[in-house]
C-alpha cells in the first residue's frame, strides 16, 4: 500500500516538474506571425527558472537564460521584409516550431465600433471586395475582449493569425482591411494587423495607468476598482436596482392583448401613421421611451414567391424584432448592427403580406435611423419599403431613467489596457490606428487633454518617442 502511494507520488512529481519545466509562448508568437521589418525584434515566453532557451531563425542562433520569475526574452537583431521563414525556440526538454513567419509591417488597430465593425457586417456592400480578398501576406490578430481592473496582464486567453481570404476576412475590421490592402498594393510589403478593440467604450480605458497619472479622479477610479469586493458588491446591487426595475415596467399590449398585434389576424383599428425611416420624436411623439409597433400589408408579386429573399432595415434605435405573416424572421437587440435578416423561401405569398416591426427604445429618439437601406429582395426583384406605415404605442415608459451605478468593466479607466494593449507592448509596431470618440462626445475638452496624454503614453509603453499614431 505504502509502496502504491510512494509510487503515485513520484509519478505526479515527476509529471508536474516535466509541466514546469515546458516552453510557453504568448499567444501572438505564433504560425503565420508577422514580424516588425528594420526593427530589433523581442521573443519572449515562460519556462523553468535557469532554464537556458535557444532561438534559431534564418540560419543563425540565439540564445538567453529564464530569469527566477520563470520569463525570458531574447533579442533578435533587424530583419528586412519577407518570408515566409520558421523559427525553432528549444529548451532542456522542448522544442518548438513556430512556422510560415513574415517580415513585413505590423500595426496595432484599437478603439471602438468603427474599428470593431467587420466585413461580414457589410459584406452586401463589399461583397466584391470580400470575394477577391486573397492576400495571403496581410493577416489579423483578433484580441478577444479583456477588460482587467487589478493591473497589466501578461497574455491573453486566446488568438491566432489569420490571412485575408474570401473566409477569414469576413472576421477583419474595416478600416484595418482596407488600410492593409492601399498599403500592401501600393508597396507589396507584408502586413500585420492586430486588431484590438471594443465597440462603446471611451479613451481613457485604452490608457495605462501611467498615461492617467495626470488625472486623479481617474487615478482614484483606478485605485479602487483593484478591490474586487467593492466591484463585486457594486454591480450586484445595479444588477438588483435594474431587474427592480424592468420587472415594475408596463407590460406591452401589443404581447398581451389577443391576437396579438404581430398576428395577420389582428385588425389595426386606431392606429395612426409614421413614416420609415425616420425618429417618431420628429414625427410629432414626443418624450416616449417605450415599444412602438409598426405594421404594414406588402403586396408581393408572384415573381418573388417561393424564393430565400432578405429583409434590410437599415438601422433602428434600439432593438427590433420583425415579423412576416406572424412568423418571426429576425431580431436585434441594441442599435449599431445593420438589420439583414434572411426570409424563408416558404414564408412570402402572392398578394398581401404582413410586415410588422416592434421596437423598443430605452431613451433618446427612437425608431429608424434615415439615409440607410429599407427593402426586400430576392435574387431578381426588390420591393422599397419606404414610406407611410400603421404605428401603435404598445408600452409607454416612465420617464425616470433606468438605475445606474454598476461598474462596467469596459468603460472602468486603464481595464482594455491592462487586458488587450499591455500584451503586445513588446512586441514591435508600426504605428498605431485609432478609431474613437463617440464614447466621449459629452466631455469634449477633457478628451482634447487626453488624446495627447494616450499618444504619449503608447509611445512611452512601445519605447518609440516618433512613434505613428493615425487618428
Amino acid at each position: 500500500m505504502i509502496r502504491k502511494y510512494t509510487l503515485r507520488l513520484i509519478l505526479a512529481l515527476c509529471i508536474t516538474g516535466s509541466l514546469n519545466a515546458q516552453i510557453r509562448l504568448p499567444k501572438l508568437i505564433s504560425d503565420g506571425m508577422v514580424l516588425q521589418r528594420n526593427e530589433k525584434l523581442k521573443v519572449w515566453g515562460w519556462a523553468e527558472s535557469g532554464e537556458k532557451i535557444r532561438i534559431r531563425f534564418q540560419g543563425k542562433n540565439y540564445s538567453g537564460t529564464t530569469e527566477e520569475n520563470g520569463k525570458w526574452e531574447i533579442t533578435l537583431p533587424e530583419f528586412q521584409a519577407g518570408g515566409p521563414y520558421e523559427m525553432t525556440i528549444s529548451g532542456k526538454r522542448d522544442k518548438l516550431s513556430i512556422k510560415d513567419i513574415l517580415i513585413g509591417d505590423v500595426w496595432m488597430c484599437t478603439g471602438q465600433s468603427n474599428m470593431v465593425h467587420y466585413l461580414d457586417l457589410h459584406k452586401e456592400r463589399y461583397q466584391r471586395e470580400i470575394e477577391q480578398a486573397n492576400y495571403p501576406q496581410i493577416r489579423q490578430f483578433l484580441v478577444p475582449t479583456n477588460a482587467v481592473l487589478t493591473g497589466p496582464v501578461e497574455d491573453v486567453h486566446e488568438g491566432s493569425w489569420n490571412e485575408a481570404n474570401p473566409q477569414n476576412v469576413l472576421r477583419f475590421s474595416v478600416v484595418a482591411y482596407f488600410f492593409a490592402k492601399n498599403l500592401y498594393d501600393q508597396y507589396q510589403v507584408p502586413i500585420g494587423l492586430i486588431n484590438s478593440s471594443v465597440g462603446g467604450t471611451p479613451i481613457e480605458a485604452w490608457t495605462s495607468a501611467e498615461g492617467l497619472k495626470e488625472f486623479p479622479t481617474m487615478q482614484e477610479t483606478i485605485e479602487r476598482n483593484k478591490d474586487t469586493t467593492h466591484v463585486n458588491l457594486q454591480n450586484r446591487i445595479a444588477q438588483q436596482a435594474s431587474q427592480e426595475f424592468y420587472r415594475n415596467l408596463p407590460s406591452d399590449a401589443g404581447m398581451t392583448e389577443s391576437p396579438k398585434w404581430f398576428q395577420p389576424e389582428y385588425k389595426t383599428q386606431n392606429w395612426g401613421t409614421l413614416n420609415i425611416p425616420g425618429y417618431w420624436e420628429d414625427q410629432g411623439i414626443d418624450n416616449l421611451n417605450g415599444v412602438v409597433w409598426y405594421r404594414k400589408e406588402i403586396n408581393i408579386p408572384a415573381g418573388m414567391v417561393g424564393k430565400m429573399a432578405k429583409v434590410a432595415l437599415g438601422r433602428i434605435v434600439d432593438a427590433d424584432q420583425l415579423w412576416i405573416n406572424g412568423k418571426q424572421v429576425g431580431n436585434t437587440t441594441y442599435q449599431y448592427p445593420q438589420r439583414r435578416y434572411s426570409v424563408p423561401e416558404d414564408l412570402l405569398k402572392a398578394g398581401k403580406n404582413t410586415f410588422v416591426i416592434r421596437v423598443t427604445n430605452q431613451g433618446g429618439k427612437g425608431g429608424f435611423v434615415p439615409d440607410k437601406p429599407y427593402y426586400l429582395a430576392t435574387d431578381t426583384d426588390t420591393l422599397d419599403l419606404k414610406g407611410y406605415w400603421h404605428y401603435k404605442v404598445g408600452s409607454a415608459y416612465p420617464n425616470t431613467p433606468s438605475p445606474s451605478g454598476g461598474i462596467s468593466l469596459i468603460h472602468q479607466p486603464s481595464a482594455l489596457f491592462n487586458g488587450m494593449i499591455a500584451p503586445f507592448t513588446n512586441f514591435p509596431v508600426k504605428g498605431i490606428l485609432w478609431y474613437q470618440g463617440e464614447s466621449n462626445a459629452g466631455r469634449p475638452k477633457q478628451y482634447a487633454e487626453l488624446q495627447p496624454a494616450q499618444i504619449k503614453d503608447y509611445r512611452t509603453k512601445w519605447n518609440n518617442d516618433e512613434l505613428p499614431f493615425l487618428l
